[in-house]
């Protein structure tokens, strides 16, 4: 193991075992290098990597404190990689990403969404199948994928979900404007889901949202 490596692990664990709390201001650099065994060059380049990737917050004059850990904050350094890998070949990667967890939102969801929050599912739906532009139908297909992956009450595949969501945007558009039936197939799988959500059957959830997300890749497979 690298020797930045085993400086980022042996901070990780502090975290982990709840040494550092969200919040905390790290030891003195000198001191935190000699209790962990570590040189301080190492200790400073595992901070800056940590730092990179949001579980670190390196205040100028100020020390280094643990940050909030929120979802949307460490999740914005996968957004920024995705960004800049806009491929074909990344974003069928993303969808085959999708395609595992989206499913599996849906099926979380199955098991404690809340009457109100299928009367927004199904609006939802409404609104996809009188939009006037596929643009507008891939809005209304976001709005409803968020809203299904906040339904599953887990914060973090909510928001990784929605990071995800990002990359694919010009896909999903393109084949709406390419594909015959893809406005109609999308609504109609919409509904399914929800119909399924109100019956409170995961595994119907999941079966249907893997169809769902699985033509896009299937579609952009195919072009490839």
């Amino acid at each position: 193991m690298a020797v930045t490596d085993d400086a980022i692990l042996r901070v990780k664990e502090m975290i982990v075992s709840g040494e550092l709390k969200p919040g905390d201001r790290l030891p003195r650099e000198a001191d935190l290098a000699e209790r962990l065994g570590l040189s301080r060059n190492s200790l400073r380049e595992a901070v800056k990597a940590l730092s990179l990737v949001r579980v670190l917050d390196v205040r100028q004059g100020d020390g280094t404190y643990v940050s909030s850990l929120r979802a949307d904050d460490l999740l914005g350094a996968l957004s920024f990689v995705l960004d800049l890998h806009r491929g074909e070949d990344s974003v069928l990667e993303v969808l085959q990403v999708r395609r595992i967890l989206e499913p599996a939102a849906a099926a979380m969801a199955a098991q404690r969404v809340e009457p109100d929050e299928i009367v927004k599912l199904r609006a939802l739906c409404d609104a996809a199948e009188s939009a006037k532009s596929v643009e507008e139908l891939v809005e209304h297909d976001l709005d409803f994928h968020r809203a299904i992956a906040q339904c599953s009450g887990n914060a973090y595949l909510a928001q990784l979900l929605d990071t995800l969501a990002g990359p694919t945007v010009r896909v999903r558009i393109w084949r709406g404007i390419t594909q015959s039936n893809a406005v109609d197939r999308t609504v109609a799988e919409h509904r399914a889901i929800v119909d399924a959500l109100a019956a409170h059957q995961p595994e119907l959830a999941r079966s249907w949202s893997t169809v769902h997300v699985a033509g896009v890749e299937q579609w952009l497979s195919d072009l490839a």
